[in-house]
C-alpha cells in the first residue's frame, strides 16, 4: 500500500511587484493556513517518508510554515520539475519515487496538482470526492492511497481519496475566496 500526499501552496501575493512568477512571495492569509495545515498533520500523526517540492518562492514559503505548524522541519527533495507541472509531470515524478518510501508527499502549483489528482481518482469517500471535484483551493490536502507495492505501479483511476483537508476545514476565517 502506498499513500501519495499532495499538497497545494498557499496563497501568495498577487499584488507583489516580483520581477518572475517564480518568485511570488506568500500573503498573510496564505502564511496562517499553511501553520493551520502543519497542524492539522501532527494532530492526524501523519508522516512522509518521500517528500518532494516545486522550488518556486510560494513553495518554500508554504514548506517553511507548514514545518511551524507541524513543530518539526520539513525537508523536501528540490524538483525543478514539479514548477507548474502538469499532471503526468507530477505522475512521472511520483512513479520515481523509491519502492521503500510508503508516504509521499508531493508540493506545487495547480491547474496541474488539481489534475493530478482528478487523473488519479478512482473512488473514496463521495463527500471527499465532491469537494476534490469541485475545486482545490490554495494549500489543500489531497491524499490517495493505492494498492500497489511500487511506485512505478500507480495508475490514472487507481487511487482511493482518503483524505481532502482545505484550510477552511480547519478555520473558517481561511476561506474562501479567489483562489
Amino acid at each position: 500500500m502506498k499513500t501519495l500526499t499532495l499538497l497545494r501552496h498557499a496563497k501568495s501575493g498577487s499584488d507583489d511587484t516580483v520581477a518572475r512568477d517564480f518568485d511570488r512571495p506568500l500573503n498573510a492569509k496564505g502564511r496562517k493556513a499553511a501553520q493551520a495545515i502543519g497542524r492539522h498533520l501532527r494532530e492526524e500523526k501523519l508522516s512522509f517518508d518521500h517528500i518532494v517540492a516545486s522550488p518556486a518562492q510560494r513553495v518554500v514559503e508554504t514548506i517553511d510554515d507548514v514545518a511551524r505548524g507541524y513543530g518539526s522541519a520539513i525537508a523536501p527533495a528540490w524538483d525543478k520539475r514539479l514548477y507548474l507541472a502538469s499532471a503526468q509531470t507530477l505522475m512521472d515524478v511520483a512513479r520515481e519515487t523509491p519502492a521503500d518510501a510508503a508516504r509521499l508527499l508531493m508540493i506545487g502549483h495547480n491547474p496541474g496538482l488539481e489534475d493530478f489528482v482528478l487523473l488519479l481518482l478512482g473512488g473514496g469517500d463521495p463527500a471527499l470526492v465532491r469537494a476534490a471535484e469541485a475545486k482545490y483551493p490554495t494549500a489543500t490536502i489531497a491524499a490517495l492511497e493505492f494498492a500497489v507495492d511500487d511506485w512505478a505501479g500507480i495508475a490514472a483511476g487507481a487511487g482511493t481519496l482518503v483524505r481532502f483537508i482545505r484550510p477552511r476545514d480547519l478555520d473558517p476565517t481561511l476561506g474562501p475566496d479567489a483562489d
